[in-house]
């Protein structure tokens, strides 16, 4: 079956019975799509019956918020390449002010889904054809998708329900109304958004019913963070926040704020209500609410959220889902795609060391030779990246270096630091890179970027050669 850039997965299974089987229905939704995969949520829809399969609005619910949470982590360890976001359109408690129907137009997403899958079981396979349409007319209703909207019945091989000493002829237990609150504020680095981001995001549109405060950490506030470096710029974390957002809860007014200390803008705003906060960020929260006391204002409820395990941590990560792992998962890799480069000599700076960098790779590609390195510690000044196909920088953090160029040299700390700055910070460096690597680390642990670096670089080498 074709794959699709963008799908829907519309989940129909009883909201006690979807922690079972939200796993295999991810595996069987990474099989058909590629980039975006959105989940809308319609526990008990009937899709066998097309006067039923209308779009209507569940109530929050503590369970609710367990399966985001579930879904999340399921999504990270079985298809981490996918962008999943939960849909929480028609997810509102019940109000005699709010419309009949959560979708009263289609609602537009950033990425228009070419297919929608469900998990709804069809007992008889000639309704299958019945099924599908009313599930294309379902879909239609609450989104815009593609004029070519396919639809697929997935039939994934769900789990024991005995396994997890759960009976499916059992009522339902009585559900847990969740508390929610006009205005709700986090805080974090937003780099790279992960699944634990995702949770978080999630469960806050699930608290907030008006608005949605988001401190964002600016420079200040990155100086000890791991690989610094490599962390998305602040307005491309604000972008894709605002975007994620847009298309998780379009009603909800999203405030997106730099945050410059730990505290932020939460011990000044007198009409915020909770903050999120992980087992992780507690104290933190705990030190927002002693603050406020201090200013006069009330504290905020601390809701908190469970952390998500890294199944595919290595041994120098984290065990939680992390930015900083998936900043060390970087190094190695490709960070820009590559760029067809004139060889052009004339505007280089070293011209006379250029011509001998020239002879030797003519040298090199007369010599057979598949790979030619230039070490040059000034490449990038001298723009001799114009003679390369790829460029590798190597980045630590600058009191690492200062530490290391003290300790070799035997020169001050003031004198090695003047010697980093006649230098391009790691920063713009990175903005050149091709590929990243550190040596901050054990020598084992760089060789292993080395060689997983090199690995790619021989995949891309095969790979220009079949094009050609």
């Amino acid at each position: 079956m074709s794959m699709f850039s963008t799908g829907i997965l519309v989940l129909t299974s009883p909201l006690h019975t979807l922690p079972l089987r939200i796993a295999p229905v991810l595996s069987s939704a990474a099989q058909l799509v590629e980039r975006t995969l959105y989940v809308h949520l319609h526990p008990g829809l009937n899709l066998g019956k097309e006067c039923q399969a209308r779009p209507v609005y569940i109530p929050p619910v503590v369970d609710l918020s367990k399966l985001i949470t579930r879904l999340y982590n399921n999504a990270a360890d079985i298809c981490g390449h996918l962008d999943v976001r939960v849909l929480l359109t028609n997810v509102h408690a019940q109000s005699a002010t709010i419309p009949n129907c959560p979708f009263p137009t289609p609602q537009p997403l950033s990425h228009s889904p070419e297919v929608v899958l469900t998990d709804f079981p069809v007992l008889d396979t000639s309704q299958t054809h019945q099924v599908t349409q009313c599930l294309q007319k379902y879909t239609g209703r609450c989104y815009v998708c593609s004029p070519a909207l396919s639809s697929v019945l997935l039939h994934p091989q769900l789990v024991n329900l005995e396994q997890e000493k759960v009976d499916p002829e059992k009522p339902e237990e009585t559900v847990e109304a969740m508390k929610t609150y006009n205005d709700v504020v986090v805080g974090g680095t937003f780099d790279r958004l992960h699944g634990a981001h995702r949770t978080l995001l999630n469960i806050s549109c699930l608290l907030a019913n008006r608005r949605f405060l988001i401190g964002v950490c600016d420079q200040a506030m990155l100086k000890r963070k791991v690989l610094k470096e490599l962390i998305e710029p602040y307005s491309v974390r604000v972008e894709k926040l605002q975007e994620f957002l847009h298309d998780v809860k379009p009603s909800l007014e999203v405030e997106i704020v730099p945050l410059n200390d730990p505290l932020g803008v939460s011990v000044e705003d007198p009409l915020l209500e909770c903050i999120v906060v992980s087992e992780e960020t507690r104290k933190g929260g705990e030190a927002v609410n002693k603050k406020r006391i201090e200013n006069g204002l009330p504290a905020l409820v601390l809701h908190e959220i469970q952390l998500l395990k890294d199944a595919h941590r290595s041994e120098i990560e984290e065990e939680k889902i992390s930015s900083s792992s998936l900043r060390t998962r970087l190094l190695g890799t490709l960070l820009t795609p590559l760029k067809v480069r004139l060889k052009a000599l004339t505007d280089i700076v070293w011209p006379e060391i250029a011509l001998i960098v020239k002879n030797r790779i003519q040298q090199a590609r007369e010599e057979g030779k598949q790979v030619c390195v230039l070490d040059a510690a000034v490449l990038l000044e001298a723009g001799w990246n114009d003679m390369v196909h790829e460029v590798w920088v190597t980045v630590i953090p600058e009191e690492e270096a200062v530490s290391r160029i003290t300790e070799r040299d035997g020169v001050s700390t003031e004198d090695a630091l003047r010697r980093l700055h006649s230098q391009w910070s790691n920063y713009k460096q990175v903005q050149y890179a091709n590929v990243a690597l550190t040596t901050l680390w054990e020598p084992e642990v760089t060789q292993k970027q080395v060689l997983k670096a090199w690995n790619l670089l021989q995949k891309r080498i095969q790979q220009r050669g079949a094009r050609q």
